[in-house]
């Protein structure tokens, strides 16, 4: 039993600095067991604590603590499964009761030193839990910096999209500001610098995956809500907007819908990663022809073919629809339209549980 106690105490160890590795260090999105069920007990407890008719900013206020608290909860976890797995490992060397052989992991551990191994391998498994315990901090300790780095990266389009699209952000009301001054001919500027934004979010999200659940510092902002508004803006003027062909238009939906596929892949969000032009998507027709009479009503140039530019728009949309909609729910972004405004027509293809799917419909509402 002491042999067995040794082993699975250091397998278990082997196992927490696997997840530590992979949420901090790996430059990839890569899932994590125990990171998976922190976020997911620490989700459970948020969600429960938001009244079903509660109003927006009290939901904004409790899930903006989500992320933050679910990093903290997760190296306590990390630690804690250390303290526990040395319990096992001291037990099985030496220790004469499992409270001696707790008390000597959590001196080894939080490197107080009032308890002292007996003999040369219990010594050296002290060193080595003290030599952990002290990694897993470090690995924290820089783990934040970086993430908060791309957060603040994120968040400044996003609070700029205020200024260019409203709140909440609005692919007509971007096109109206931007006729309005006189600034038509500047887009393919903003599709450049939003394509950027692609990339760095593709980038940093997936490395970090809990930065998805970092809530804007204002409660109508999202990085989501945000990345639906460029997109449909860019796919109305690669379809709609009587005007030059604009390839940087183009280029910004295919480096927004591959990071938000690669984003969603993680979270095990369902999606079609070949979709057909003609398929369905969650935008109606008569929402595309009201868009357009709204943008022509404003003095914006909308192309005559109305047919064609349904099907060239529906085209675009089809490759980040699902997507986009799924992490909305996920992340439950606040009301804004062609997004938010409805998950429910996803929400039942999602990765979670009925309640789960209950609360989100809840939290998203206008």
């Amino acid at each position: 039993m002491r042999i067995l106690a040794v082993v699975g105490g250091l397998s278990s160890v082997a196992g927490v600095m696997s997840s530590a590795i992979q949420t901090v260090i790996l430059p990839r999105g890569a899932p994590s067991r125990i990171a998976r069920v922190v976020f997911g007990f620490t989700r459970l407890l948020f969600q429960l604590r938001i009244r079903r008719r509660a109003p927006y900013h009290t939901r904004d206020r409790i899930l903006a603590l989500y992320a933050p608290v679910s990093l903290i909860m997760l190296l306590i976890s990390w630690l804690g499964l250390t303290l526990l797995a040395f319990t096992a490992v001291f037990w099985g060397l030496h220790a004469p009761s499992l409270r001696d052989a707790f008390v000597e992991s959590g001196s080894s551990l939080l490197t107080l030193g009032f308890a002292r191994a007996p003999d040369l391998p219990a010594t050296s498994m002290s060193f080595l839990e003290a030599g952990l315990g002290l990694i897993l901090l470090a690995m924290l300790i820089t783990y934040l910096p970086s993430m908060y780095a791309a957060f603040a990266r994120r968040e400044q389009l996003v609070a700029m999209m205020e200024v260019r699209a409203g709140s909440p952000p609005s692919a007509v009301e971007m096109f109206l500001r931007y006729h309005g001054i006189g600034w038509m001919d500047r887009l393919p500027d903003m599709w450049r610098r939003w394509e950027q934004w692609f990339v760095d979010i593709d980038e940093s999200h997936v490395s970090f995956p809990a930065l998805s659940f970092f809530r804007s510092s204002q409660p109508g902002h999202s990085w989501v809500t945000a990345a639906g508004a460029v997109l449909d803006a860019a796919a109305l003027s690669a379809s709609t907007i009587d005007h030059a062909p604009d390839p940087d238009a183009e280029l910004c939906i295919r480096a927004g819908f591959l990071t938000l596929r690669r984003i969603a892949g993680f979270f095990g969000i369902p999606y079609d990663p070949d979709p057909r032009p003609d398929d369905p998507i969650s935008i109606r027709r008569e929402e595309f022809d009201a868009v357009c009479e709204q943008l022509e009503a404003g003095g914006v140039p909308v192309r005559t073919d109305r047919e064609k530019a349904w099907r060239d728009f529906a085209g675009w949309r089809v490759n980040y629809d699902k997507v986009l909609l799924g992490l909305a729910a996920i992340t439950m972004a606040p009301w804004a339209p062609w997004s938010t405004d409805r998950v429910d027509m996803v929400v039942d293809e999602l990765p979670l549980a009925r309640w789960q799917k209950e609360r989100i419909l809840h939290s998203t509402r206008r």
